[in-house]
């Protein structure tokens, strides 16, 4: 079904420069590897038979754990105010972190 390449140093190298990465030749020789190994990992799923497995998406059955929605009575502006160290013109003041 799929058509599945190993990754080669050249192929790392390009990338690391698209994102301005650097790495030496032992930490180039490892990701090879573990790319590697990771294709044919995905190689090696694709041969199985999933003809019966029910698609999912999570490996435990696991039901909508939240509560109802439900719209319940919420601070006003000057209680939730009230508690901020700081507040100015109807809102919370905080320090300026961008100059």
């Amino acid at each position: 079904m799929g058509f599945f390449v190993s990754v080669t140093h050249e192929d790392v190298r390009k990338v690391a420069q698209l994102a301005r990465l650097r790495f030496d030749t032992e930490e180039m020789d490892r990701l090879v590897a573990d790319l590697n190994q990771m294709l044919d990992y995905a190689a090696a799923l694709e041969k199985l038979n999933t003809t019966d497995v029910a698609p999912t998406s999570h490996v435990l059955p696991v039901s909508n754990v939240f509560r109802e929605d439900t719209p319940v009575a919420s601070l006003s502006q000057v209680e939730a105010l009230s508690n901020a160290p700081s507040s100015g013109f109807g809102h919370f003041r905080v320090p300026k972190v961008i100059d």
